[in-house]
């Protein structure tokens, strides 16, 4: 008789052993339910690290593997009882026997090393290396550990440089999310200080006429496309709204999403400062001067400040093309939403990029920016948020010399996220009963 894999939890001694002749490991019953008493929750915490050590010390390779592998998928199929019970499928190495050291000579292969993650190597006087590092005992052979085994991992570089592994939970470090979001707030006053700089500086129309654009020169202008292009922006900020609400990991994703719109909006001021570009349109109303006392300047900082540079809020702003702050955004969202939102969610990753792609065009139709503005804007955007979360789902880079030095602040946010960010969902009240049963 087949035995239920739905509530492995709740499985009792003879349960598991009617697993085991299931699974064709009949003889391990005495060892293992009788002299051991495992139980459903033992049973899912068994790692092949157990099956090999005392007390239970089986010896048949073969078994070991075949063993191993069924209570893997066991595992898999139970993800969520796993975590009810505190353990997450990366916690599962810690369970089954924690650290191990990974030893090679300096004449053999490199495999150790790429098991450890570049962990630190000690050498002794006889050439042979110990890499310390923290790597579940649910290794098989030298396949690296999928996405999903390295989702609890957390890490850290002790004051004496020994690097540890520790196994548990994904830890949402709300005050590193704060300081994000306090430091997007500030990177978004100075850009409308800049913004304000830059208007004051904005050449003459009638000596700087607008600039030949291919784009801009065939497509008719569309007077209403521009508030159509922040349109297609507000509709992007609520889906991700919704999105941010509802996953398990959703300090982790704001604090991503703050540090990549702080820095892309940083260049930003940069380029738009170095380079005034005539208006790309003879409709736009724009003459340098604007603001001759600081008081004013000050108050339309606030204005543009307070508006998020958006003319559905009554803010009109001239000088900053170099590059699109309203590509950027379109498309940073569409990239969180499509990234953080299951593949099977066709119709989501559809219509966030419509209107990603829709917002661009209606920029451009609108006459607003040269299309250099758009596409370099779209070019920076995705780039940099590839280029993060690479590095972001790479552990070997995360704690690198290179990466502390070169990006220190995406060091400083994701020391202690190892590995991918997988899409859990879960509903943050405690009401009502129906989202929390839906939802989780």
């Amino acid at each position: 008789m087949a035995v239920s894999q739905s509530s492995v939890s709740t499985w009792s001694s003879k349960q598991v052993s009617g697993w085991l002749k299931q699974e064709g490991f009949g003889q391990y019953v005495e060892l293992l339910c009788s002299k051991h008493r495992v139980d459903g929750p033992s049973l899912l915490t068994l790692g092949e690290a157990d099956l090999r050590e005392p007390p239970l010390g089986l010896t048949v390779l073969g078994d070991i593997k075949r063993l191993a592998l069924a209570l893997r998928r066991l595992q898999r199929q139970n993800q969520e009882q796993l975590e009810e019970l505190g353990i997450g499928l990366g916690g599962l190495g810690a369970a089954a026997g924690g650290h191990r050291a990974c030893h090679r000579d300096d004449s053999g292969d490199h495999r150790a090393d790429r098991r450890c993650n570049g962990g630190e190597r000690v050498c002794n006087g006889a050439g042979r290396c110990q890499v310390d590092c923290g790597v579940s005992e649910l290794w098989s052979g030298s396949r690296p550990r999928s996405g999903t085994e390295l989702e609890e991992d957390q890490c850290h570089i002790h004051s004496t440089g020994d690097r540890k592994c520790l196994l548990g939970r994904l830890d949402p470090e709300l005050w590193k999310t704060v300081v994000s979001s306090v430091y997007v707030m500030l990177v978004f006053g100075f850009t409308s200080f800049v913004m304000v700089i830059v208007h004051d500086r904005v050449p003459d129309m009638t000596i700087y006429p607008p600039l030949p654009d291919i784009f801009l020169d065939s497509v008719p202008r569309i007077p209403w496309a521009f508030a159509m292009a922040e349109a297609c922006g507000l509709i992007l900020v609520y889906i991700f709204l919704l999105v941010l609400l509802l996953h398990k990991h959703r300090s982790i994703i704001l604090r991503r999403l703050c540090s990549l719109i702080g820095t892309v909006f940083l260049l930003r001021c940069v380029t738009m400062f170095v380079t005034s570009l005539s208006v790309p349109g003879q409709h736009l109303q724009c003459s340098s001067k604007m603001y001759g006392d600081t008081w004013s300047k000050v108050q339309r900082v606030l204005a543009i400040w307070s508006g998020f540079g958006m003319t559905l809020n009554g803010v009109d702003t001239c000088g900053d093309y170099m590059f699109s702050g309203h590509t950027v955004v379109l498309t940073i969202l569409n990239f969180f939403i499509t990234e953080y939102t299951p593949r099977s969610w066709h119709l989501i990753h559809t219509i966030s990029w419509v209107l990603n792609l829709f917002g661009i065009f209606f920029i451009l139709a609108a006459h607003e920016h040269y299309s250099i503005d758009v596409f370099i804007a779209f070019y920076i955007t995705t780039r940099l948020f590839l280029y993060y979360h690479t590095l972001a789902n790479t552990r070997a880079f995360q704690h690198s010399r290179r990466a502390r030095i070169w990006f220190p602040m995406f060091s400083f946010f994701e020391c202690n996220v190892n590995g991918p960010v997988h899409n859990q969902y879960n509903w943050p009240f405690s009401g009502p009963a129906c989202m929390k049963s839906l939802i989780g």
